[in-house]
């Protein structure tokens, strides 16, 4: 640990986080913009579902640590929201699983401090005429993630947490399907850019005390 001590956002989630330092990526421009101010730590696990999310939440996000995060920014759904697997593997998770899971990752989070903040991400939409040109035996379809980025706004409005709704944002975007990914499900930097921008703007919009956004934290030692 280096210090001085800053405020800690974690970026919590499945491969829509642990890519997103790539170049260009959503959390590679966050830390860009907090780079004085806050740390961004990544936790970021391809392929996981909420299940697996379930699973270790408490060793990700010990209760007993010294030091807890200010922001918890979470991601899953995408991988829950494919087709069942014939052979009863794959990474699908019931509708009804994934909310009730979410829930407990929430419930969990919000109890590790006063001060600790949650901003759930919905599953964003994808292409599906692109993602089926690799031959992945995995069935993705928008129409799933649609239905699953909608229950989870539908579970952050239930409690009170902050979100966003990137499967609408993403799609609100000139010629989305070609720019917004990088295979049809995992995002390019443009659609990066909709993720950070709209993450921004629920910072700025929140009423918490003390605010979040990179405009109102000090920066570390002051400006030149």
């Amino acid at each position: 640990m280096v210090g001085p001590e800053r405020p800690q956002f974690v970026l919590f989630g499945s491969s829509i986080v642990q890519f997103s330092y790539r170049d260009g990526g959503w959390g590679a421009i966050l830390a860009d913009i907090y780079s004085r101010s806050a740390d961004i730590v990544l936790r970021g696990y391809s392929g996981w579902n909420s299940r697996n999310a379930l699973e270790v939440v408490h060793q990700v996000f010990p209760k007993d640590a010294a030091v807890q995060p200010s922001l918890v920014i979470v991601y899953f759904g995408g991988n829950d929201s494919v087709a069942p697997h014939p052979s009863g593997l794959g990474p699908h998770v019931p509708l009804s699983e994934y909310i009730e899971n979410m829930r407990k990752i929430a419930i969990h989070l919000k109890s590790l401090s006063d001060k600790t903040r949650v901003i759930y991400l919905s599953p964003p939409p994808m292409n599906d005429d692109f993602f089926r040109e690799w031959k992945i035996e995995l069935v993705r379809t928008n129409e799933n993630c649609r239905i699953y980025s909608e229950a989870c706004i539908n579970l952050c409005k239930e409690m009170g947490l902050k979100f966003v709704d990137l499967w609408t944002a993403i799609q609100k975007t000139d010629n989305w399907m070609n720019t917004s990914f990088t295979d049809g499900v995992h995002l390019s930097s443009e659609g990066s850019k909709v993720v950070a921008g709209e993450t921004l703007k629920v910072l700025m919009e929140a009423e918490w005390e003390p605010s979040l956004h990179w405009m109102f934290l000090p920066a570390e030692f002051g400006d030149y």
